[in-house]
């Protein structure tokens, strides 16, 4: 019923708000939400909660309501939800306020926060007018993780839980804006706005409006009382453009560098209200340089494949006597102000493609006209990674030593126009720009997370403003340009790891050693080397503690335990060996195999050692030795860090033991153990160096101190069991050796009388 509610009021907020009609528009309405999702402390992005919604064509309005809620109880604090939105691709936040990688190029996302109190739900609506259409991602999560290190399941933690919805309204049939045809249109009030879109082709740079002939009540105004709006917001630095045609006769507006290959929408919106203002709109589209036909992929292919069918790619394409660039050149010759060339795209793993140019890894460059690369990203599964870009220039190709190459990367349309004071920017969004020369040859580009779109990478040759005579100048550029799940593989103290969100996958870096960051190369916090050996010594050497326990039990004829123990000793040390961070790791086998060995071991040395303080009859020890070592074996498979999986043990062991010790006591008519010597200098002693160890390793571990908690868990446990263990049984002697020999096999008579012969 909640839930119903939440929609209802949604529903019932969306047309109290948004419920307009604009002339004969059609205007329909729908419906999206996705089921709670529970919350997580912010370490790293996968604590992150991403939610994917598409927004439709000819949508001009949008609402979210996002809802937080907290569970019951004493132990839900009033805390803050923070919510990133992007379109186009996940959001790139930094809750930690982290550094990035050098050549890191990013915008962070729009973000607010939700207050969680007790006052119930939050429920908080975020409204958005023509909305860019395609992805939008929401990111949601909590404050920053305190970094404690409890037991799964050992205290009652709150829950919080996160639940985003969308309304959408869009037209059905949106007139279309014709290039040189004008349109008639009406806008009778600010609340019903006159909708419309326009086409741009590829290779468009600029594109010109030009309102006029308004009209009032069948009279010919003198200026228009509107303001005409172009393009659609996907909260960006770049907005999109507006307007004001007030007190023109004819309002004209000009985009440049539009977006290839999309619609633009338009908007014209009255200043007046209760006026209905006719007007007519026209589009021009200026067409801008195009390269040359190049020839057809096909013969390249047929003629490729004849010499070699292993691909691109392959050693033996270097070897074809078939020239590559004799089949496929679009570079240009004569006047054309336009190069381009053709680019081989490699889906290599999920979140990674490989982009090579055909011709060759050189890009030739000129200041005569612009070179341009597409890079295509446009599958909808490309924005998870990050988009890697390295240039190198070719000095000695460089016809004048004091030019600069211009590089500007950007998103949906091209910037064809570089200069040293031109900015790459395009009609929508905000680029990346590079420059190289003779003293800084290299240029690099990280782009994490880009956003849905085909990428374009512009290459200029220009002369400084200083020269009288500069001429035609040329060289080469060395490019490699591939989408990564991540930035070098997150380095050495780092792990990249691969995340889904339903259907959705992404790829981020969980850090090490210290380091934080997108790609872990934050080391304002990183653990120095003596630091990061210190705490390996620490955790691998305190193993060495079991050694005592291994010797007792071996003296005390306690084999099967003694062989628990070692167990325990060689895995502990080992997995520990194996969990440490950068450089001072060592893994003999499988991480997993590792940890779930040493679980395995840790709880098992503690049931067969409570067994053994019972003292019961051998055949019922390892009877329950090998059913409860089983039983621990199927619940560490099921969830290793569960609270219960050191408890269950402890408690069943102890109950068996308490049963065994009354039962003696009551046979005996004496309190069992008998001396008081025993209780004072073992039990007692082991029972504190037991629940010391249990209440560092529950309470005190954190981030931070848990090489020296853990260690000390190590020490304290270990010892524990040389005082726990019981003494051995007075009839067997040390080491278990007895001084009689026993006869393996015994020769018995048979005094029976054979009843027939052999004949």
């Amino acid at each position: 019923m909640k839930k119903r509610g939440r929609e209802c009021l949604l529903i019932a907020v969306f047309f109290t708000s948004c419920c307009v009609t604009a002339g004969d528009l059609t205007y329909v309405s729908e419906f999206y939400s996705k089921v709670p999702q529970k919350l997580s402390r912010y370490s790293w992005y996968g604590n992150v909660r991403l939610l994917l919604f598409k927004i439709p064509q000819d949508t001009v309005f949008v609402q979210w309501l996002f809802t937080g809620s907290r569970g019951a109880g004493a132990t839900c604090a009033n805390t803050t939800v923070t919510v990133h939105i992007r379109a186009g691709a996940p959001p790139v936040i930094n809750p930690l306020e982290t550094q990035f990688s050098e050549n890191a190029a990013f915008s962070l996302a729009h973000n607010f926060t939700l207050m969680l109190g007790s006052a119930g739900p939050n429920m908080t609506f975020f409204n958005l007018t023509n909305p860019a259409v395609g992805d939008w991602f929401i990111a949601a999560h909590l404050p920053k993780d305190d970094g404690k290190i409890e037991p799964k399941g050992f205290s009652s933690s709150c829950s919080y839980f996160f639940q985003p919805q969308m309304f959408v309204r869009r037209v059905i049939d949106m007139p279309v804006l014709e290039p040189g045809v004008p349109l008639q249109q009406t806008v009778s009030s600010p609340d019903k706005p006159a909708v419309l879109k326009v086409f741009i082709p590829a290779y468009t740079a600029e594109l010109t409006l030009r309102l006029g002939g308004c009209r009032t009540e069948n009279s010919t105004a003198d200026s228009c009382p509107l303001v005409l709006t172009l393009g659609s917001a996907a909260l960006t630095r770049t907005s999109p453009k507006t307007v004001n045609c007030s007190g023109q006769a004819e309002c004209p507006a000009r985009l440049h560098s539009p977006p290839w290959e999309s619609w633009v929408r338009i908007t014209v919106e009255s200043l007046n209200s209760n006026l209905s203002i006719s007007f007519q709109i026209t589009a021009a589209l200026t067409a801008g340089c195009k390269p040359k036909s190049g020839r057809l992929f096909g013969d390249f292919f047929s003629k490729f494949s004849g010499v070699n069918g292993t691909g691109l790619f392959s050693n033996a394409t270097s070897n074809a006597t078939l020239p590559v660039d004799s089949l496929l050149n679009s570079a240009p010759s004569g006047d054309s102000c336009l190069r381009s060339q053709p680019v081989f795209r490699e889906d290599v793993d999920v979140v990674s493609v490989r982009f090579a140019l055909i011709n060759g890894p050189n890009i030739s460059i000129s200041s005569q006209a612009p070179t341009l690369i597409s890079l295509n990203l446009n599958s909808g599964a490309d924005s998870g990674g990050t988009l890697v870009l390295d240039l190198r220039l070719n000095q000695t190709s460089l016809t004048h030593g004091n030019a600069t190459v211009v590089v500007c990367v950007s998103a949906g349309s091209p910037v064809l126009t570089l200069n040293e004071s031109q900015s790459c920017t395009t009609a929508f969004s905000q680029g990346y720009s590079l420059r190289m020369n003779g003293t800084s040859p290299e240029a690099a580009l990280h782009i994490p997370f880009p956003e849905t779109a085909l990428w374009y990478l512009t290459l200029h040759t220009v002369c400084p403003a200083h020269a009288s005579e500069c001429g035609k100048v040329s060289g080469t550029v060395l490019a490699s340009s591939l989408l990564s799940a991540c930035v070098n593989d997150c380095g050495t103290y780092g792990e990249c790891r691969l995340l889904r969100s339903y259907g959705y996958l992404y790829a981020a870096c969980t850090c090490k050693a210290g380091l934080r960051g997108w790609s872990c190369t934050d080391a304002s916090e990183a653990q120095s080397y003596a630091r990061q050996m210190l705490a390996a010594l620490l955790l691998t050497l305190s193993n060495l503690m079991f050694i005592p326990p291994i010797v007792v039990a071996v003296y005390r004829y306690y084999i099967v335990e003694a062989s628990v123990y070692l167990f325990t000793m060689f895995f502990s040390t080992f997995y520990h060996a194996c969990d440490q961070p950068g450089v001072t790791v060592m893994c003999i086998m499988d991480y997993d195999t590792l940890q779930y060995c040493d679980f395995l071991g840790s709880v098992s040395s503690i049931w067969v050692t409570i067994l053994c303080m019972a003292r019961v009859k051998d055949i019922f020890k390892y009877m329950l030795f090998m059913l409860g070592t089983l039983v621990i074996a199927m619940s560490m498979q099921l969830d290793r860090r569960g609270m219960w999986n050191m408890l269950g043990p402890c408690l069943c062991a102890g109950l068996a033991m308490i049963a065994a010790w009354i039962y003696r006591g009551v046979q005996r008519r004496q309190c069992y153990p008998t001396t008081w010597k025993r209780w004072v200098f073992f039990l007692l002693p082991g029972i504190v160096s037991a629940v010391v160890g249990i209440s560092l390793y529950v309470f005190a571990q954190t981030d931070e101190n848990y090489l020296y908690t853990h260690s000390a868990w190590h020490i304290l446990v270990a010892s524990s069991v040389v005082f726990l263990l019981p003494p051995r049984e007075k009839h067997k002697k040390p080491w278990g050796w007895s001084q009689e020999a026993i006869c393996g096999y015994q020769i018995c008579k048979n005094e029976r009388e054979e009843l027939y012969t052999v004949p």
